[in-house]
Order: structure tokens, then C-alpha cells, then sequence
């Protein structure tokens, strides 16, 4: 093991009091943004009242958002125009999507109407009530410019303090670095200016341990939580990812980096509420894959399952509202390879075993597939549903893999044991950092056994299943939109990919209207697909996909795939649990069973 860095800060909430208190300075009105939640932030104001400070605590983190639920009367109101800021170093829809889910938050028929302002720093809101009443709200948004691991430049959110007399004249007015903001600063350049190897992988398994300060709010009505730790999480594992990419002479966004397992560890210090001086707790550590993970409480239920039968497997698979352990599955799937055996075995960075069983029928094969990307969990139940859905049709024809990516599915499930309810993209890749699917050389471990189940059924279709998040996703220390994934910010409904190499475009194109025709027979996913685009759509301003029968969808020539067509489905489940997983994953395993039904008619034609 080698320790990058161990340290703490002081928690700037707790600093910036004791400062206030020191010099209370009674003439002038204080405000602060920070990344604090909102118990905490009343608690300063109200600490600092009681020694006749006037002070106001925001956060830095979706200001906007924290202005509405903690400033807005929407009793009784009628409509509201939003102008949104614009910036030069900034996309154009930055500060709508930022203000996401405003939406939502508001009553049933209010009228909400968001269009670009000006150049300037704050949102500006126009209220008018039913009974005649107007009102006017300018909202801070603090920002500060950064320059991306790849040379780009753009703002991001950032801590800010001001102070005004009492003729409403600024006095300060300036940026300050937060305990938040501070963590991922030192995070990164330990990591940064580490001496490491000349050649990919750098490390085995890079574990960033953060005790900090922070909160996580659920938005009433909206289904969307706001979580500072899990914000830091996705910050630092893809600035990680993009600063080793440049480290290994890679472009931004290159999925075949290989750095090794890299771990972020985010959790709210147990002191950070009421008022403490809480340390920010910084430890940072290079280990061997075989090191493991400190132990996370367990908050997942150990149930056990032992189905006898396929339609065991079948009923058992649809009651589940959790993701199931890698145990939980290989039980599960097990009456499949029992009857059909594995036809391709292979073995995991880390040593797990991996299998696909393979039915051979007399109908057109298909390869199906879950867990490529091992946090994105309605895909892998969805898959195992399928495919005892296909097993006990007489003639079908397919070979099917379980979980591609067995050691991002444990690092998922250890994740899940302290934290559920957030996204965990640090377990989107394998063990070696990489996306299997692009993996370009040997070793192949995980990746070989998608080609081997390819060639040993002869499929011609690859139903892969995926998710991606099902509340926002951000960035705040370095851009706020996630780099390279804005599509992916704000959910949008189940999406469908469909991949194929260039003569096999009226396939995929039959292919894609076809599944998106049976999906309206979904019970209930029409409507869920509506009430997530007219969201989207709001709060993006754009629709960079086409709808097919009401689905997302994007059509993409890909003349080195597998196989020569791919469909990816897409349900944001990442973080959903109960009646909301099962939904999810009946929908793949609708869409799944749509696919293979359509496509032994669609390639009769070719």
C-alpha cells in the first residue's frame, strides 16, 4: 500500500462564524454560498442573530433550486418567467439545466416559462400570484473559471462571500474557497503529482476516502435528491479518469484507458450537523487488487434464493426490487446452465468467473447481454428475465452472459452497503478501469467472452442492456454538466441505441420501429416516457435524438462492431429500488422478448 495523502480541513461553515463572531461588525449584512445543507446553514444564521449579526447562509450548489424551496411562496401562484444567466465559457443550456427540476417543483398549473437573459451572474424571477400580486427575484449563481485536464476552459459553482452596508453598498464581494471545494482541489494534485509508472495500469486499486461536511435533500414530488457526497464522487472519479487519460497521451473521453480500479469513498462526517468544528478527513490510497475495501455497513437484505426450475427462475427474478448480489445471481441463473450448460467460460481482472450459456434453437440466434456497465442495474435483472422468457419458448435460439462485468458489479454491491440511493460510476467500468467494450488487446479477461458467445452462436443481433442515472447527474467542480456525457444529465425516459455496420441499416432501422411499436403495449410506459421528456425537454432546451412511437432513439453506424447489429437499451434505474426496479426491468425484458420476436422476421428479409 502507498498513502498519496492524509489529511484534514477545517470546516469553513464553523470558520466563517468564529470570524464573524470575532469582528461582528453590526453595520454591515453578511451573506455566504457554501455546500452546506440547509439545517446547517439556519443554524449559523441563527447562532449569529443571537450576537446581532445579520447573516444569510446559501448554497453554492444549485442555488437557484435552494432558492425556491427555501424563499419562494408558491402558494397561490400563477406563473412564473425565469431568466437563466448566460456565459461565454459556458453551454448555452448550462443554467437551465442547473436549474432542473424546477419543473416539477412547482403546483399543478402554474405556468413556467424559462428563456436566456444576459450575460450576468444570477437568475432573475417573475412571479405573478392569482390574486393580482407581483413579484421580482434575482438568485446568485457563484462561479469561478477552472480549465479542464485536457486544456479547456469553463466556470463552475464555487463558494462566495459578500458583505453590504447599510446603504446597500458592497463592502466585499468575492470568491472563497470552501471545505468542499478544498477536498477535491488537494485530492487532485496529491494524485496529480504522484510519481506513477510509465505504463497503464498505474495502480491497482486507487481508494480517495472523504469525511466531509454536506447533505443530501430529497425535492418533494420530484423523485430527485440532491447529495453533495455523491456529487463529489462522480467529480473526482472522471476527473481522475480524464487526468489519466492525458497521462497516458490518450484523448478526453477515451474508454480504452486502462489506470486501474479507481475508488472514490465519499461520506457525510458524523458530526457535520448540528454546528460542529468538524475536520474534513482526506486519505487517499494506491493498493493491490487483492487489498480489500474497508467494511461498509450492510444495509441490503441477505435473501436467499434457490430456484429448482427455469420457471422458478422466472418467478423469482420478477420480485426483485433490489440489484441481487453476484451470489443471488449465479443461484439464479443457474437452472439455465444447468440445462444448456456453459458454452463460453472466462475469468475477471479480479479472478470471478464468468460463463455464458448458450440454447441452441431453430430460429435466428441472438446474443444477450447485462452488466456491462455494473451500475446501471435494471439491465442485468432485465437480461436474466429475458432469457428464462426465451428458455421456455421451444424453439428459441440465443447464448446469454449474466453479468459482463463481475468486479464493477461487486464494487457496486459495496457501494450499495453505505449509500444506495446514489449513482456509483466508479463501478460503471471493469477492474482495470476500462469499458469492456472497447478493450483493444490482450489481456482480454471479461471482454472475450461477448466475442466468444458471438461467434459460437452465430448471432447477428446483440441485445445489450444498460441504464443510465435516474435523478441528475452533476459535476460542480468542474463544469457542473458532466463532460462528455451531457445527453445523459437529466433522465429522458428508456431510450433505445441501435448500433450497426452500414449495409445493415434497413435492419436496424426495421429493428428499431418495431421494438418501439411493441413498447407502447408497455403497461404504463408510454406515460413514463412522456412525463420524463417533457422534463427533459424543458430543462435542456434541445432533443438531439428522434422519438420513435413515442421512445428516444439514436441510430449509429458502427463498422467495427461485433456483431452487425446492436441494440442498447437504456432505463435510468441507477439509484431505484422496489416497485420503480421492477418496473424498470420489466420493461427491458419487454423490449428484449419485442427484439428477438421482430428480428426472426426482419432477417429472413436480408
Amino acid at each position: 500500500m502507498t498513502l498519496l495523502l492524509s489529511h484534514t480541513l477545517d470546516r469553513t461553515l464553523s470558520q466563517w462564524m468564529a470570524e464573524r463572531l470575532a469582528h461582528p461588525q453590526p453595520e454591515l449584512a453578511w451573506q455566504l454560498w457554501c455546500f452546506e445543507g440547509v439545517d446547517a446553514r439556519r443554524a449559523a444564521e441563527q447562532q449569529l442573530a443571537r450576537h446581532g449579526i445579520r447573516a444569510r447562509v446559501r448554497s453554492a450548489y444549485k442555488p437557484l433550486v435552494h432558492a425556491v424551496l427555501e424563499e419562494l411562496d408558491t402558494t397561490g401562484l400563477q406563473s412564473l418567467h425565469l431568466h437563466y444567466p448566460l456565459h461565454a465559457d459556458a453551454a448555452a443550456n448550462r443554467f437551465m439545466l442547473e436549474a432542473y427540476p424546477l419543473a416539477a417543483m412547482l403546483p399543478p398549473g402554474v405556468e413556467l416559462q424559462m428563456e436566456a437573459g444576459p450575460h450576468t451572474s444570477s437568475y432573475t424571477l417573475a412571479l405573478r400570484y392569482q390574486d393580482g400580486r407581483t413579484q421580482s427575484l434575482q438568485v446568485f449563481a457563484p462561479n469561478r473559471a477552472f480549465q479542464s485536464a485536457h486544456g479547456g476552459s469553463g466556470i463552475t459553482p464555487c463558494g462566495w462571500q459578500q458583505a453590504h452596508d447599510a446603504q446597500g453598498r458592497a463592502v466585499h464581494d468575492a470568491a472563497l474557497l470552501t471545505d468542499y471545494e478544498a477536498a477535491y482541489a488537494q485530492a487532485m494534485q496529491a494524485i496529480e503529482q504522484h510519481g506513477w509508472p510509465k505504463t497503464e495500469p498505474f495502480f491497482g486499486r486507487l481508494h480517495i476516502a472523504m469525511q466531509l461536511p454536506g447533505f443530501e435533500q430529497a425535492i418533494a414530488g420530484t423523485g430527485e435528491t440532491m447529495s453533495t457526497p455523491e456529487a463529489m464522487h462522480e467529480d473526482l472519479y472522471f476527473s481522475l479518469l480524464e487526468h489519466f487519460q492525458k497521462l497516458s497521451g490518450r484523448a478526453a473521453g477515451d474508454r480504452r484507458l486502462q489506470p486501474g480500479q479507481i475508488v472514490p469513498d465519499i461520506r457525510i462526517a458524523a458530526q457535520s450537523h448540528p454546528l460542529e468544528l468538524t475536520t474534513v478527513g482526506l486519505q487517499i490510497r494506491a493498493l493491490a487488487l487483492s487489498e480489500p475495501l474497508p467494511e461498509a455497513d450492510d444495509g441490503l437484505p441477505a435473501a436467499a434464493f434457490n430456484p429448482h426450475s427455469i420457471a422458478e427462475a422466472d418467478a423469482a427474478a420478477a420480485q426483485l426490487q433490489r440489484a441481487p448480489s453476484l451470489a443471488q445471481m449465479e443461484a439464479l441463473v443457474q437452472p439455465l446452465f444447468v440445462a444448456y450448460g456453459s458454452a463460453c467460460q472466462g475469468q475477471s481482472v479480479q479472478g470471478r468467473r464468468i460463463a455464458a450459456t448458450y440454447k441452441k434453437g431453430s430460429e435466428h440466434p441472438v446474443v444477450l447481454s447485462g452488466g456491462q456497465h455494473a451500475n446501471e442495474i435494471s439491465g442485468v435483472t432485465g437480461a436474466l428475465r429475458a432469457a428464462v422468457a426465451l428458455a421456455q419458448q421451444p424453439d428459441s435460439h440465443f447464448a446469454y452472459i449474466p453479468v459482463e462485468n463481475p468486479d464493477g458489479y461487486d464494487l457496486h454491491q459495496w457501494y450499495c452497503r453505505y449509500a444506495p440511493e446514489q449513482m456509483h460510476h466508479a463501478a460503471r467500468y471493469t477492474a482495470l478501469g476500462d469499458d469492456l467494450a472497447y478493450r483493444d488487446h490482450a489481456p482480454w479477461y471479461e471482454s472475450a467472452l461477448r466475442r466468444d458467445a458471438i461467434a459460437a452462436s452465430g448471432a447477428q443481433l446483440h441485445l445489450s442492456l444498460h441504464g443510465y442515472p435516474a435523478h441528475e447527474w452533476t459535476r460542480p467542480l468542474s463544469g457542473y454538466v458532466p463532460q462528455g456525457f451531457d445527453l445523459w444529465t437529466i433522465p429522458k425516459g428508456f431510450f433505445l441505441i441501435l448500433r450497426y455496420q452500414e449495409d445493415w441499416q434497413p435492419q436496424a432501422e426495421a429493428l428499431a420501429e418495431r421494438v418501439a411499436q411493441a413498447l407502447l403495449q408497455v403497461p404504463g410506459l408510454p406515460e413514463y416516457n412522456r412525463r420524463q421528456l417533457a422534463l427533459y425537454q424543458s430543462h435542456s432546451g434541445r432533443q438531439p435524438f428522434e422519438l420513435r412511437r413515442g421512445t428516444p432513439c439514436t441510430m449509429q453506424v458502427d463498422n467495427q462492431g461485433l456483431s452487425p447489429v446492436s441494440l442498447i437499451t437504456e432505463f435510468p434505474d441507477q439509484t431505484v429500488v422496489g416497485d420503480a426496479l421492477v418496473f424498470a426491468h420489466t420493461v427491458q425484458r419487454a423490449a428484449v422478448l419485442a427484439a428477438y420476436a421482430a428480428w426472426q422476421d426482419i432477417v429472413q428479409t436480408r
